[in-house]
């Protein structure tokens, strides 16, 4: 169970170790030390897990708690802290954390709780996809009897791509960075890489838009993924498969 990792700790030697047990795992990691370039990173490219130190510059770890609550619910969060009262535990809680430790920890007491994070939260996200019929605009996806239906008219998908697209339709609007839908096509793929993940956008855009070239549904957000909306066109212009957004007729620079 990899998964991609948000560090953010101040210390860089804490940081450093923490990261060297966590790529030992095989997870990805990113590493920030400041609160500001936490926030930041989460809106690029939205991790599985963030490991939240609370008392860091510029935004603390309460603040940056809040703000992953409100803007990526589905992030799970374990914070750290030198703090070890009962009152700064519940802070932590009430703000959203999943888990705390104080410090000093154990870096393996650390990984497991890590672990254990990750199953909760796939088990949720595997929960939440497979429930149930799963609309988006004119787009169905059935996970059940794996269809794909657009504008009534049925899709046949191969298995990576039916992945892709039922964990989009999952989360309408949300922006899936290239690793997180490669993560979730590994199985059906043999030799697979994140150039794969945009052969199977385009494969799966050829088949649920009416004009593949300027798609409305599966949208590229520049240098950072894949989203699918309700297929009405984004305000201000149209995007094209590469992500540009083409306002009057020019290309935005």
């Amino acid at each position: 169970m990899c998964a991609h990792v948000l560090v953010a700790e101040d210390d860089p030697k804490h940081a450093e170790v923490v990261r060297r047990y966590l790529r030992r795992e095989g997870h990805s990691v990113v590493v920030v030390h400041d609160g500001h370039a936490a926030i930041e990173e989460i809106r690029r490219n939205r991790p599985d897990v963030l490991i939240l130190d609370v008392m860091m510059p510029l935004v603390d770890g309460l603040d940056v708690c809040r703000t992953v609550r409100r803007e990526a619910d589905d992030v799970a969060v374990l914070m750290l802290t030198a703090r070890s009262a009962e009152e700064d535990l519940l802070r932590g809680l009430d703000h959203g954390a999943d888990d705390y430790m104080t410090k000093p920890y154990s870096p393996r007491e650390l990984m497991a709780r890590i672990r254990a994070l990750i199953r909760r939260t796939q088990r949720s996200a595997s929960a939440e996809e497979e429930e149930s019929v799963l609309r988006v605009g004119g787009l169905t996806v059935d996970p059940e009897r794996h269809v794909v239906e657009a504008d009534g008219r049925e899709v046949e998908c191969t298995p990576g791509e039916f992945v892709i697209l039922q964990a989009l339709a999952a989360h309408p609007e949300r922006v899936f960075s290239r690793r997180q839908l490669l993560a979730r096509t590994r199985g059906f793929d043999r030799y697979i890489t994140e150039r794969t993940v945009d052969v199977h956008v385009m494969n799966l855009r050829r088949k649920i838009e009416t004009d593949p070239r300027e798609p409305v549904r599966l949208l590229t957000v520049y240098g950072v993924g894949y989203k699918l909306t309700d297929g009405r066109k984004p305000p201000g212009g149209a995007e094209t498969t590469d992500g540009t957004e083409l306002t009057d007729g020019r290309a935005a620079l």
